[in-house]
């Protein structure tokens, strides 16, 4: 008999605990099961507890804002909770990690065996052709006595979960139209052509980072602050359990992406201090991620900038679930979070003749940042189109198929999903910003200089602006969702008309338009005008 399987007491303590509802798993298309998790693997779990609703602090306008202080004294976990816990924990020979009451999660980690046994799940390993991943089938059971406590589990299935949001320019065989039909820009001259304030530095503020992978080289990074004449922001690595500033050596990788979003968004806004999250990529190293920057005391950003993501299809609906709660802690701390809207079209990259939209983007406390294709000179704008360069190649966009459409949104005119059943749902994107990689921007990584787009530069363009628009009220903007589709924001977005985000993979499209469309959502910035709107 396997040692691992269970006995008569573990039979029992079965039988008293209950099942966490629709926490089974489908596992990853074209994975095979090749057989059980290693019983002495060393892994971790994050446990999310339940917290005090805060759904009363959002109405039509957010009146105030909580400090990181008052929010944690209200609204964090109840002790007694999370005490019970640890308990559970400590009683099944798991070790707490970590605790943020704050965010309501604790940290576990332990052998696989151990988990196997506290929460009544038979880990398997599976083989995909591209990677390997620890998961399971059956549902995770809990103690009858945390029911209600305990509201999801996440890490015991540990499947890569994201994808980075940018394109590196290649040239096509004809090298000479290539070059005809390009042209790069600095992030300080795409700042320029959207009107970016430049009468001060964003010296008191924090941008957060979120990365999955890969590493930043801090002389490479002086090293293009320099040359670009600018001082090189304060660049902070923080782990998030256990992972770190890792760069592999790869530009084409996870490096291009840490790069892109730091170099972006230091040189857009001058002067401003970068705390880069970084951690692994599953659901619970993106959630861990998203709760230590919004509720960082420390570093105490006033904007986040994602560039990570995938279709809504791909997750489940407990960890979009559980991201959208440490949304909503943002919102109540006056933290705006900037995600890209993807990079794959109207399908999202999902083969299935339907459309897509990209989470976290999707979510409804969350700025989506969708792609145009951006030319101009020096403060000029020649033309701005949607980015469309192909179906892996072109701005994600669309309505959510999981979250409804907020009321902020209801006046856009969103129209229904193009899919069957035409569900009426958020609108992705809100706002969007040079994407194409023939227009993008000038990096530096891995010792190559290159030329980067996708709307994961657009996220940290976003997060760049709103740092200078807080360095000037002297306070954080916030939640801008509401702000930016009212009528006092019309002469602050530039509307981008023309272009579409098919994704030729038989899926529909969606068309640019007059207003809010689901390419470029209410347009690119006039930073200025922007800037004005909300000193009002």
């Amino acid at each position: 008999m396997d040692k691992h399987s269970l006995n008569g007491q573990d039979r029992q303590e079965s039988s008293q605990k209950m099942p966490l509802p629709h926490s089974e798993r489908s596992q990853v298309v074209n994975a095979q099961k090749i057989g059980p998790a290693d019983p002495d693997e060393e892994m971790t779990v994050t446990v999310l507890v339940r917290r005090p609703s805060i759904d009363h602090l959002f109405g039509e306008k957010q009146v105030k804002q909580l400090s990181r202080e008052e929010f944690a004294g209200s609204y964090g976990a109840d002790q007694e909770d999370l005490k019970k816990v640890e308990s559970f924990a400590k009683g099944h020979h798991l070790s707490v990690k970590e605790v943020n009451g704050a965010a309501g999660t604790i940290i576990l980690s332990g052998k696989t065996a151990d988990f196997n046994h506290a929460f009544g799940v038979q880990l398997q390993r599976y083989k995909h052709p591209n990677f390997t991943y620890r998961g399971h089938s059956d549902s995770i059971k809990i103690p009858k006595d945390l029911a209600g406590i305990i509201e999801n589990v996440f890490g015991l299935d540990n499947r890569p979960q994201a994808r980075t949001h940018f394109q590196i320019l290649r040239e096509t065989k004809n090298a000479v139209q290539s070059r005809q039909t390009s042209k790069s820009y600095t992030p300080e001259q795409v700042a320029q052509l959207y009107s970016f304030p430049t009468d001060s530095k964003a010296s008191q503020q924090c941008i957060g980072i979120i990365e999955l992978g890969g590493g930043y080289n801090p002389s490479e990074l002086n090293e293009y602050f320099t040359e670009l004449g600018i001082d090189a922001p304060v660049v902070i690595a923080v782990p998030v359990n256990g992972a770190g500033n890792q760069p592999t050596g790869d530009a084409n990788g996870a490096d291009g992406e840490v790069v892109l979003d730091i170099e972006v968004a230091g040189a857009v806004a001058p002067g401003v201090k970068i705390a880069v999250y970084f951690a692994s990529n599953t659901d619970a190293g993106f959630l861990n991620a998203i709760n230590k920057a919004v509720h960082d005391n420390e570093n105490k950003p006033s904007v986040v900038s994602i560039s990570w993501g995938s279709a809504e299809s791909n997750w489940s609906e407990q960890a979009m679930q559980a991201m959208d709660r440490a949304f909503q802690d943002a919102r109540a701390l006056g933290v705006t979070i900037c995600s890209a809207a993807g990079d794959r079209g109207s399908s999202d990259g999902v083969d299935d003749g339907l459309v897509h939209v990209d989470f976290p983007a999707s979510s409804p406390n969350n700025l989506a940042c969708g792609g145009t294709r951006l030319e101009g000179t020096g403060a000029v704008i020649a033309d701005e189109t949607v980015w469309n360069d192909g179906p892996d190649s072109s701005t994600g966009g669309g309505v959510s198929q999981y979250f409804a459409l907020p009321e902020w949104q209801m006046s856009a005119q969103v129209p229904p999903s193009a899919n069957p059943g035409a569900k009426v749902g958020r609108g992705v994107p809100d706002v969007a910003g040079n994407a194409d990689p023939e227009t993008g921007y000038r990096i530096l990584v891995d010792g190559q200089r290159t030329v980067i787009g996708g709307t994961s530069a657009v996220a940290p363009l976003w997060a760049g602006l709103i740092a200078l628009i807080n360095q000037d009220l002297g306070r954080p903007v916030g939640f801008m969702n509401p702000t930016l589709y009212g009528g006092s924001s019309r002469s602050s977005l530039r509307d981008i008309t023309k272009g579409n985000n098919d994704s030729s993979r038989e899926a529909n499209a969606y068309d640019a338009r007059t207003g809010w469309d689901a390419c470029t959502g209410m347009g690119s910035p006039i930073g200025t005008n922007l800037a004005g709107v909300f000193r009002v």
